[in-house]
């Protein structure tokens, strides 16, 4: 005769509930997708100047001035008296602005100074984009 074991195992099947981890999940993926920067683009491609050294920036929008002196940002075209309601507006959006300024080469100096005048009057950092030597 066998003597009977001191424990005693129910045959039950153990299941995992996975509700509270996928919760998390969701959770995690919503906050990654509520805090996400986007970046806005100018809108055309420019020949930047060429310096020795460069230093990478994430900027929150890039603002382009072009060979013929007009100025894109966010894919529409304007021209210097015209941006300062825009970049108001996307500061108004995203307090931590920061503009990367891309001028073209062959770009007017004066029309590259006169949008970073602007941009340094609304009081948003603002970095001059260049091509690496």
């Amino acid at each position: 005769m066998r003597a009977k074991s001191r424990v005693d195992v129910d045959q039950e099947d153990v299941e995992l509930n996975l509700t509270p981890m996928l919760d998390v999940v969701f959770i995690l993926l919503i906050f990654f997708i509520v805090t996400a920067v986007f970046v806005k683009e100018s809108g055309i491609d420019v020949n930047k100047p060429v310096v020795e050294v460069q230093t990478q920036r994430n900027p929150s929008v890039l603002v382009a001035v072009s060979a013929n002196d007009t100025v894109w940002i966010d894919n529409g075209e304007y021209n210097v008296a015209n941006i300062r309601p825009v970049l108001e507006g996307l500061k108004n959006e995203n307090p931590r602005l920061e503009i990367v300024l891309q001028g073209d080469a062959t770009a007017n100096i004066g029309t590259t100074l006169q949008v970073q005048k602007v941009i340094d009057g609304l009081a948003i950092p603002v970095y001059i984009s260049t091509e690496q030597r």
